[in-house]
């Protein structure tokens, strides 16, 4: 095995002097921190027990003991578990999270996921050695259901580890787990299990494959919308480590110090359990999938000794590299595999509501708004719960019955966002997208990141109808508007993109490698060369083409686009160049993130919040909400109830459709 840790034997090792050296920095008055950090981060976890027993057999005492009297808070912590043995540290783990009144499934979960059969093995052993228990029967007395079921089935240590692939076997499995989930009422849990819980790595990625071919989803999407609670989390860590574990360690650490607080028994155990075995991989997947390196986010999120000691573990920053390791660059490629490959079932939160009667609305809105006082209640009742077909027939009727403009109206009872909002869902989508053009350039700045959503994610019908509003909505063309309010060769990609002439269809196979080529030649040319060529196929290439285009992109470079991007271009050009990519990658996940960087922070983006809600409410807000949840670990309702209020509030979760 080829040795992907920051953490090796140090040269030239003396455990006695080593030994000395820690008596003499925790001798006296005060202990000189950074002299045991820097040599216990230095030294492999072999070495280190020879440090313990050198100790031991020099000065009489217990170096464990010392360190845990002369160190205090995290950095105790950290110190202490990097003088243990893995199997010893997992097994402690594995108690703390077992022990009292809560278990502390996340823990659970990450350890039995992800380690080979031996340090299964040893773990258990050591476990009994440290407790006189059996660290089976305890997790079984802490857990149930089928939960316990997958986690017995880990802590078996027998997962097939001989690399041999049975193709026939594949495709069994593969129809098994169909059959399992997706093609029946309810769901065979234990043909889960007993697949995903003893398979070799090798065979489940291409079951995984076959199975993609028949469900046409991935087995991700599958055991979400079959399993649920732990052992959706559980089912969902064992397919991520098989895909990697690197990956699924990066997502791990990513969500231990995102948001406020840190969760430091999370960083500690992984920053430990993986130094000396896939670390540099970590830091690459970690880059990869969130665009910072890891030695960056500890940096931001931690402090004194603690954070020295988790940065020497780290062992570098990956902001300062521009190439992928080779694990990153096979998890880039497959990534846009993946997503070339996945047929993704967009769904919506509103639909047509059933038994509609277009007049009874018209009239029940008017009375709303008849008299002193407006009955905000009723109108967002019958305007958020209606097909935006439905509501232009109620603005007909409405007109027709009552002689009087819906608009208008709703314009002079309502106020502000709640006015905004219910405005917007009465305009045709295409009113709406036009609207939103011409706020987003209209007054003294312009919205350029309103700019490039709207243009970078709609289909050529969507633009087209956009166009024709625009035109008869403001007596002008939206590219003339578009011209007169950018410039350079951002003006150049909002034109090209306003033609609505993106080609349609599939990847054009032979013409896949050609233009991946003409991408990576690009990045040697000046920027402006480069800016131009890249315009030339990411506005006018179908997504089904350029998720292809982008995977070959990294046979090519050994560079994924987006980082290409961002570290070569600048201010809108790659901003849009950014969205198009992540919009080809996977369009939910792109609103997913404009809706939250609209609400993070101090103040709302309201505008954005409400263009996206009114937008793809009707397309694919149910996909935005799943992406929200995944991605923030928290639902987008959550965070529209904490960030808007009153009746603006309503609307909106109405608009979201439910709770994740």
């Amino acid at each position: 095995m080829v040795f992907r840790g920051t953490i090796a034997d140090a040269a030239d090792f003396d455990p006695a002097a080593d030994a000395e050296v820690l008596y003499n920095a925790m001798k006296g008055i005060g202990s000189d921190k950074e002299a045991i950090l820097d040599l216990i981060t230095s030294r492999s976890n072999a070495q280190r027990q020879e440090v313990i027993a050198a100790y031991k057999g020099s000065f009489g005492k217990d170096l464990i003991d010392d360190l845990k009297y002369e160190l205090t808070g995290k950095f105790e912590r950290l110190i202490v578990s990097l003088m243990r043995t893995p199997a010893y540290h997992d097994a402690k783990e594995i108690k703390d999270a077992i022990k009292g009144a809560g278990t502390n499934e996340r823990c659970l979960i990450e350890i039995l996921a992800s380690r080979t059969n031996q340090q299964i093995h040893d773990m258990v052993a050591a476990y009994k050695d440290a407790y006189g228990r059996d660290m089976e029967e305890d997790i079984v007395a802490d857990t149930s259901g089928h939960f316990k079921k997958m986690l017995v089935a880990l802590l078996q240590g027998r997962r097939d580890e001989s690399g041999v692939v049975n193709a026939d076997l594949v495709e069994q499995d593969a129809q098994d787990l169909y059959a399992a989930g997706e093609e029946q009422w309810g769901t065979d849990e234990a043909k889960f299990i007993m697949i995903l819980g003893s398979r070799s790595g090798t065979h489940l990625r291409m079951v995984f494959d076959a199975y993609e071919k028949i469900a046409e989803k991935s087995i991700e999407d599958s055991i979400k919308s079959e399993l649920s609670g732990d052992f959706e989390r559980l089912m969902l860590a064992v397919v991520q480590c098989i895909r990697s574990v690197s990956m699924f360690f990066a997502r791990r650490l990513y969500w231990s110090m995102k948001g406020l607080g840190t969760a430091d028994n999370t960083l500690i155990r992984i920053m430990i359990c993986r130094s000396e075995i896939d670390m540099l991989d970590i830091r690459e997947c970690f880059r990869l999938r969130y665009e910072k390196s890891l030695y960056n986010m500890i940096k931001d999120d931690t402090s004194g000794d603690y954070k020295r000691t988790l940065l020497n573990l780290c062992g570098g920053d990956d902001d300062l590299a521009g190439e992928f390791f080779p694990e990153a660059a096979q998890i880039a490629y497959k990534m846009w595999e993946l997503s070339a490959m996945t047929k993704v079932q967009l769904r919506p939160t509103v639909r047509p509501a059933a038994n509609f009667d277009p007049a009874s609305d018209a009239q029940a809105l008017r009375k709303a708004m008849k008299g002193f006082g407006t009955d905000e209640d009723a109108i967002i009742d019958i305007v958020a719960q209606r097909s935006n077909a439905q509501r232009q027939e109620i603005r007909q009727t409405f007109k027709s019955l009552l002689g009087r403009d819906l608009m208008k109206d709703l314009k002079s009872e309502l106020s502000k966002n709640l006015e905004r909002l219910i405005i917007g869902l009465m305009l045709t989508p295409a009113e709406f997208d036009a609207k939103m053009m011409r706020k987003a350039m209209e007054g003294a700045g312009t919205d350029e990141h309103a700019l490039i959503e709207i243009l970078a994610t709609r289909s050529n019908e969507e633009i087209q109808a956009m166009n024709a509003a625009y035109q008869n909505g403001y007596k002008k063309s939206l590219e003339e508007a578009i011209q007169s309010d950018t410039s350079g060769h951002f003006c150049r990609i909002l034109v090209s993109l306003v033609q609505g002439a993106r080609e349609d269809g599939p990847a054009d196979a032979e013409r896949v490698n050609a233009d991946a080529q003409e991408l990576a030649n690009a990045c040697n040319a000046d920027s402006d060369d480069m800016e131009m060529k890249f315009m030339s196929i990411l506005c006018t290439r179908s997504f089904p083409h350029l998720r292809k285009v982008f995977q070959e992109f990294v046979r090519f470079t050994n560079k994924d686009i987006e980082q290409i991007i961002k570290k070569e271009m600048s201010g809108d050009v790659k901003n849009a160049f950014f969205a198009i990519v992540r919009s080809v990658k996977n369009q939910p996940s792109y609103f997913a993130d404009r809706l939250y960087k609209a609400m993070k922070g101090l103040g709302t983006d309201d505008r954005a919040l409400i263009r996206i809600m009114v937008s793809r409410s009707e397309i694919d807000l149910f996909n935005i909400r799943k992406e929200f949840k995944e991605t923030h670990d928290a639902s987008l309702h959550e965070f529209i109830q904490g960030d808007t209020s009153g009746d603006y509030r309503k609307t909106l979760l109405v608009l979201c459709g439910g709770e994740d």
